[in-house]
C-alpha cells in the first residue's frame, strides 16, 4: 500500500531545498568551469593556478573556490585559514598559494592530496574541476642548495651551504654532491655526503677552481630519492702557505734585480760601443753671434766697426810691490816708515833697494 501523497510532500520539499543549496553532479551548471589547472611544487612551495573564466554578457566579478581531500578520505574540505592558513574560498585571482611557513602548517608533505576548483558568480556556479593528485615529497621539484659560501685555503676550498628546504629527519633527508674542476680542466664529482659543508682537498695552490652543488631528497621509509637541480657555477682561487709566499717574494725580488742588472749592463755597453754617436746626438750645435747674424742679414750695417770699438784694449792698471830685506834691528823702523809713506797719496813705489 503506497503512502498518501500528503505525507510525502514535506519530504519532497526538504529534498528540493537541499538540492538547491548543492546542485547534484548531473544538474546543468550556469557557469563554464575553469580550465588548465596546474599544481606548482618547488622546494617548499605549493600552489594551484588556472585560467580565468570569461563571461560575454556579464561584467560582474567571478570568484573561485578551492577544496581538498586526502586519498584515504572521501570528504572534501575548503582551503581556508583554519586548515591551511590561507583563504581560497572566494578568490578573485587565478592562484591559490597554500605554501606553509613551517612543517606543522599546510598539507602534510608525505600525504596524497587532491584539489578541486569551481567558479562562482552570485547564485551561479560551475562544475567542479579536479587537479591531479600529488604527494609533495614525490612530485616536488628539488632546487639547488642555497646560501653557498666558499673559503679558499692552502691548496683546498671549504664550501658551506644550506639545504633547499627543511624536512623532518624522521621522514626524509638530503644527499649532496659537488661537481668541481680546475678552470679549463675536466670535471670531477665527490662522493655523496649529508653535512652542510665539505672541504675539497688536494688542489693546486694559486689555481682557479669552479664548482656546482646538487641536492638529492631521499625518503627514508619508501627508499625513494628525488634528484635536484645543479646550482650556478661558482669559481674561487686557492691560496698558498707562508713558506711558499716567502719563496715567491724572494724569486720575484731576484728576478727584478737580475732584470735591472741586465738593463743597466746593456745601456752601459751601448754607450761605450757607440760613444761617438751618443756624443754627436747630445752635442749642441754652435751658434752664430747675434751681431754677425744681423750683419749677414743686412751687410750695410756698420757692425764690424762696432765690434772693433767694443774690442779695443783698455789700459791695464799695475801695482808695483818691492821686497826689501833689512837687518832685524832696523826692520821694525823701516816697516813703520813704509806704512807712514803708504798713507801719502803722492807717494809712488820705487823699484830697487834703499
Amino acid at each position: 500500500m503506497r503512502p498518501p501523497l500528503l505525507l510525502l510532500l514535506p519530504l519532497l520539499l526538504l529534498l528540493s531545498s537541499c538540492g538547491a543549496a548543492t546542485p547534484p553532479e548531473d544538474t546543468p551548471f550556469q557557469l563554464p568551469a575553469p580550465r588548465n589547472l596546474k599544481v606548482h611544487l618547488y622546494n617548499a612551495q605549493q600552489a594551484l593556478s588556472w585560467e580565468p573564466v570569461s563571461l560575454n554578457n556579464d561584467t560582474r566579478l567571478v570568484v573561485y573556490q578551492v577544496q581538498y581531500k586526502y586519498s584515504t578520505s572521501s570528504t572534501w574540505y575548503d582551503v581556508n585559514r583554519k586548515d591551511s592558513r590561507v583563504d581560497c574560498t572566494n578568490l578573485t585571482g587565478t592562484e591559490c598559494n597554500f605554501t606553509a611557513n613551517s612543517l606543522s602548517e599546510g598539507f602534510p608533505r608525505h600525504f596524497n592530496i587532491t584539489l578541486r576548483l569551481r567558479a562562482k558568480l552570485g547564485d551561479l556556479v560551475s562544475a567542479w574541476v579536479k587537479a591531479p593528485w600529488f604527494e609533495h615529497y614525490r612530485n616536488a621539484t628539488i632546487g639547488p642548495p642555497e646560501d653557498i659560501w666558499v673559503t679558499p685555503e692552502e691548496g683546498s676550498l671549504i664550501i658551506s651551504f644550506s639545504s633547499p628546504f627543511d624536512v623532518p629527519a624522521s621522514v626524509a633527508f638530503f644527499w649532496y654532491y659537488v661537481y668541481y674542476w680546475e678552470k679549463g680542466g675536466s670535471k670531477q664529482v665527490t662522493h655523496r655526503f649529508r653535512s652542510n659543508f665539505i672541504t675539497l682537498n688536494d688542489l693546486k695552490p694559486l689555481r682557479v677552481y669552479c664548482f656546482q652543488l646538487k641536492a638529492e631528497l631521499f625518503l627514508a621509509k619508501e627508499n625513494i630519492s628525488r634528484p635536484g637541480h645543479l646550482s650556478n657555477i661558482s669559481c674561487s682561487e686557492t691560496t698558498v702557505d707562508a713558506s711558499t709566499k716567502l719563496q715567491q717574494v724572494i724569486l720575484i725580488s731576484m728576478g727584478t734585480f737580475l732584470l735591472l742588472s741586465v738593463l743597466v749592463g746593456a745601456c752601459l755597453f751601448l754607450v761605450l760601443k757607440y760613444r761617438g754617436l751618443v756624443k754627436y746626438w747630445f752635442h749642441t750645435a754652435p751658434s752664430i753671434p747675434s751681431q754677425i747674424e744681423e750683419y749677414l742679414k743686412d751687410p750695410a750695417q756698420p757692425i764690424l766697426d762696432a765690434l772693433d770699438k767694443d774690442s779695443s784694449p783698455k789700459d791695464d792698471a799695475w801695482d808695483s810691490v818691492s821686497i826689501v830685506s833689512f837687518p832685524e834691528n832696523k826692520q821694525e823702523d823701516i816697516l813703520q816708515n813704509t806704512l807712514n809713506q803708504s798713507t801719502d797719496p803722492s807717494h809712488q813705489p820705487v823699484e830697487g833697494g834703499p
